[in-house]
């Protein structure tokens, strides 16, 4: 039999919430009380299954009150969930042609309007009804290759941006009809080529600032305010970011081919702290407030993110751990602190966990990935994890990395990779036809 060894004024907490004495309030500090606590992350365990995907779930988000959570799906499919009762409130059409990669609801909005990006490179806008009927959905602007991230106004319901493997960041404004869209960035490497983005996120302590992430081994913050709209054959040379970041053994790679890129990079709650993820390589945490080309302050390692482009969270109300999915099918989570593996879950039984999206006020955690379902985490385990298998597992992580690192992939090979997967997206669009293309001009139309 296991306890929880939860002290006096947690107790207290506990006893005054069953009292109900004033539930708002205590219902508010209980959950940030007890949410960080070890006690709670070592038992989470997994819950229940979302089924309702026929095909890998590339993004999952909660709406802001928690309540609902939204996947999206290479079956381009968009199933809103009651995820508490594990049954879909609706699911539609997406409108897109290629894998949906990001699906989001807009704030402010009554859980009523979500925001899409896919591989088609189409950004497109739902208006769902109260009941959760789909009433409308338009084109609101668009990538000349996959759009792979959004990044919300925590407070506006009208305002986000998007980037895409074309390097492009879009600033999008649904206020306008038909919505206004505009190019504010399109980054450039020193060689003037263009570097495809995985990532974006916006400062949450200052709305101004925003964080870019992709092909190469820096990650850029951008002041919008210090950039104007560019055209998309522009030639001109990339503005300097506000700040870039790099660990300093990562800045200078051997060759092209062993370049580190950052497959995802998100801030912490108060904007303090940018954690970015690379492929086959280890996690890093730079502080904001740091000069630009600073190096990391904290490391974690033990995953494995080589096969997918993967995705990386904090999880807690103070940003007090680290989570994020690795090829082995299982879910790394980290003491932000000690940088030391205070969990690991077993995850999707196809291979790679991509996406982990905590909930935004109690200690419940949503992932995907290759599997086709979402699963969702509760600290509901009778005792915490002993970490049992853990040493294995990271030892088999770390000596596939090293054999990789250790095997350059000839030039003939890369370029066959390339031609196959570029095959695979044609062969996708040619299935799916040409479903979702009618209304790609910025109408609205019925649902």
């Amino acid at each position: 039999m296991c306890d929880y060894h939860l002290d006096g004024h947690y107790l207290r907490d506990l006893y005054s919430r069953q009292l109900c004495a004033d539930p708002a309030r205590l219902s508010y500090a209980f959950t940030q009380r007890m949410y960080p606590l070890n006690s709670f992350v070592q038992r989470l365990t997994l819950e229940r299954k979302l089924e309702g995907h026929e095909g890998c779930v590339n993004c999952i988000n909660f709406s802001p009150d928690g309540g609902l959570l939204a996947s999206g799906s290479d079956d381009l499919k968009v199933i809103v969930w009651d995820w508490s009762r594990g049954t879909p409130v609706t699911s539609f059409d997406s409108g897109h042609v290629a894998n949906v990669f990001q699906a989001k609801f807009m704030p402010y909005t009554g859980n009523c309007v979500l925001v899409t990006a896919a591989r088609d490179g189409q950004i497109i806008c739902t208006v769902l009804s109260s009941s959760g009927s789909m009433m409308s959905t338009k084109r609101v602007a668009h990538h000349n290759d996959s759009a792979h991230k959004l990044a919300l106004e925590p407070d506006s319901p009208h305002v986000f941006l998007s980037c895409g493997e074309d390097g492009g960041v879009m600033e999008v404004d649904l206020r306008e009809d038909p919505p206004k869209r505009k190019r504010i960035l399109i980054c450039r490497s020193p060689k003037n080529t263009r570097i495809a983005l995985y990532s974006i996120f916006i400062d949450p302590s200052n709305y101004n600032y925003f964080a870019i992430s992709g092909r190469e081994q820096f990650a850029r913050i951008y002041d919008r305010r210090m950039l104007s709209e560019v055209t998309d054959n522009s030639s001109q040379s990339c503005p300097e970011p506000v700040k870039k970041y790099c660990p300093h053994h990562l800045e200078n790679p051997e060759n092209e081919i062993r370049k580190a890129n950052i497959t995802c990079s998100v801030y912490s709650h108060d904007g303090k702290e940018l954690l970015c993820s690379y492929n086959d390589e280890d996690i890093y945490i730079f502080d904001t407030s740091h000069s630009t080309g600073s190096d990391y302050v904290k490391r974690y390692s033990g995953h494995r993110n080589n096969q997918t482009v993967k995705g990386v969270n904090f999880f807690g109300p103070q940003s007090e751990y680290v989570v994020s999915g690795s090829d082995c099918g299982h879910v790394f989570i980290w003491d932000k602190e000690t940088q030391k593996i205070v969990h690991f879950l077993r995850g999707d039984s196809q291979g790679a966990v991509n996406c982990l999206e905590p909930h935004p006020y109690i200690p419940i955690l949503a992932t995907s990935g290759l599997d086709h379902d979402v699963k969702m985490f509760s600290p509901t385990a009778p005792c915490p994890t002993t970490l049992k298998g853990l040493e294995e597992i990271v030892k088999k992580n770390n000596e596939e990395r090293d054999e990789y690192h250790n095997n350059p992939i000839d030039g003939y090979e890369l370029f066959m990779q390339l031609i196959a997967r570029q095959y695979r997206r044609g062969l996708r669009v040619c299935e799916r036809g040409c479903v979702g293309m009618g209304n790609m001009g910025g109408e609205a139309t019925g649902g």
